[in-house]
């Protein structure tokens, strides 16, 4: 994988997410023990930083903040209302302290 580094390693909270730039796109990062998963850092519904919302490690799901849309962290998946549509989910390699990312086109494009 030639991926883009993200952030290092140190800067992810276990059970958390952060939002970086990668590539100029925004992706939210989200650190599960020994994992990080990456996913497009905009809710497919409201526009609005899904970094910002709250991650569910036994579900593998993140929480959108403004209206409570659950999206998988592994597919990108919209589990619940209101929103419908997918997220992008990007692959991740850690390599040392680098967390590199690399990005899977846009999605609908």
């Amino acid at each position: 994988m030639t991926g883009v580094r993200a952030c290092g390693w140190g800067e992810l909270d276990d059970r958390a997410a952060r939002r970086v730039i990668v590539g100029g796109r925004p992706v939210a990062l989200v650190r599960l023990g020994n994992r990080v998963h990456a996913i497009d850092d905009t809710c497919s519904h409201a526009e609005v930083s899904l970094a910002e919302g709250e991650v569910d490690a036994e579900e593998c799901t993140l929480e959108c903040w403004k209206h409570g849309s659950l999206f998988d962290l592994e597919t990108g998946e919209a589990l619940t209302l209101p929103a419908l549509k997918p997220v992008a989910v990007h692959s991740v390699v850690v390599n040392g302290d680098d967390v590199l990312v690399e990005l899977v086109p846009e999605l609908g494009q």
